[in-house]
C-alpha cells in the first residue's frame, strides 16, 4: 500500500504544516513498515508557473498545433493526477498564506483537475487527512473571523470534488512567540498545538488501520 504525501510550506525547515504531517506519517509507517511513501514537495520543488495556462490552453488547439509547452504541461498534468490515482492513501500538509490557499497548492490542484478532468471525483473513497495550519486565530469572536479563505475551499475540493473519505487536523497561533502582538496568547496557542498533535496521532493511526483496497 502507497501513501502519497503533498508538503506545501515554503518554510521546509520550520514548518508547522509538515510538523502534523509528520506525526501522521509516523503512525503510518510505525503500522506498515513496508509499505511505501511517496513525497512531493511543492515549496522546494514547485510547480511551472504557466503550466496549468499551458495544459488548459492546449484542450482549445488541435493536437498537431500544440506547441512543445503546452504538450509538456499536459504531461504534467496527467503524471500529477497519476499520482493521485496511483495512492491507496493521501497526505497533504498545507499551510494558509495570506488568508487564502498557498499558490502553490493551488497551481497543483489546477494541474490535477486538468490532468484527471473536471468533475472527475480522483480520490472518490479515499482516505485522505488534510493537515493545516494558520499563523493567528480565525474562531468565532476573534477579529479575524471569517478570513481564512483556505480551508473550506480545500473542503470543497478534496471532500465534495474529489469525494475523498476526508480527516482535517487543523493548528492555530502557529506565529505565537514569532510575532510580539500574540504574546498574550502563549497559553492558549501551547493547548492548541498540544491538541493538534494529539489529533495528528489520532488521524495517523486510524488512516494506517485502514483496511485499503489492494
Amino acid at each position: 500500500m502507497t501513501l502519497f504525501r503533498v508538503d506545501a510550506s515554503i518554510l521546509p525547515g520550520s514548518s508547522a504544516s509538515s510538523e502534523l504531517a509528520d506525526l501522521v506519517e509516523a503512525q503510518w509507517s510505525a503500522a506498515r513498515p513496508g509499505d511505501p511513501v511517496v513525497r512531493r514537495h511543492l515549496g522546494t520543488d514547485p510547480l511551472p508557473s504557466d503550466a496549468w495556462a499551458s495544459a488548459t490552453t492546449a484542450g482549445f488547439v488541435p493536437e498537431p498545433d500544440r506547441t512543445p509547452a503546452q504538450r509538456q504541461a499536459l504531461d504534467l498534468a496527467a503524471g500529477l493526477a497519476s499520482e493521485l490515482a496511483e495512492a491507496d492513501a493521501v497526505l497533504l500538509a498545507v499551510p494558509l498564506y495570506n488568508y487564502g490557499v498557498a499558490q502553490n497548492f493551488k497551481s497543483w490542484i489546477d494541474l490535477v483537475i486538468t490532468g484527471a478532468g473536471a468533475g472527475v471525483p480522483v480520490l472518490k473513497g479515499k482516505p485522505t487527512v488534510l493537515a493545516t495550519v494558520r499563523g493567528g486565530g480565525y474562531g468565532p469572536g476573534t477579529p479575524k473571523e471569517g478570513w481564512d479563505h483556505s480551508t473550506p475551499y480545500l473542503r470543497r475540493i478534496l471532500a465534495d470534488l474529489w469525494e475523498a473519505d476526508l480527516t482535517v487536523v487543523e493548528r492555530e497561533l502557529t506565529l505565537v512567540g514569532v510575532n510580539p502582538a500574540l504574546d498574550g496568547l502563549r497559553d492558549l496557542a501551547a493547548d492548541v498545538h498540544a491538541e493538534a498533535r494529539r489529533a495528528a496521532h489520532e488521524a495517523g493511526r486510524s488512516l494506517a488501520a485502514l483496511p485499503l483496497a489492494a
